[in-house]
């Protein structure tokens, strides 16, 4: 029965670990990701100026703007204590 139960434990990581991302396609995929965001931002500002220049030199602010916005984010976060959110939410 003991010798079941690891089998179907080590046959659960197994599978977990061959589903899981690897951490060089989580930095690809976040690459790809900012440039795709960055293009469509430089698109968008391209079609309401009208002027390549200002669509390009939006694009090129933009990626260290949201680095910026989302590090003010994320400390924001930080200030909350964990589980403060739930027991809000679970106080009434």
């Amino acid at each position: 029965m003991a010798s079941d139960l690891n089998r179907a434990e080590e046959s659960a990581k197994e599978l977990a670990a061959e589903n899981r991302e690897s951490r060089l396609r989580s930095i690809l995929k976040a690459i790809t990701y900012r440039i795709i965001g960055t293009v469509a931002t430089a698109g968008v500002a391209l079609f309401v100026t009208g002027e390549t220049s200002v669509a390009l030199a939006i694009g090129a602010v933009e990626p260290f703007a949201k680095i910026i916005i989302y590090y003010v984010h994320e400390r924001a976060w930080q200030l909350l204590p964990r589980g403060y959110i739930r027991r809000f939410i679970h106080r009434n």
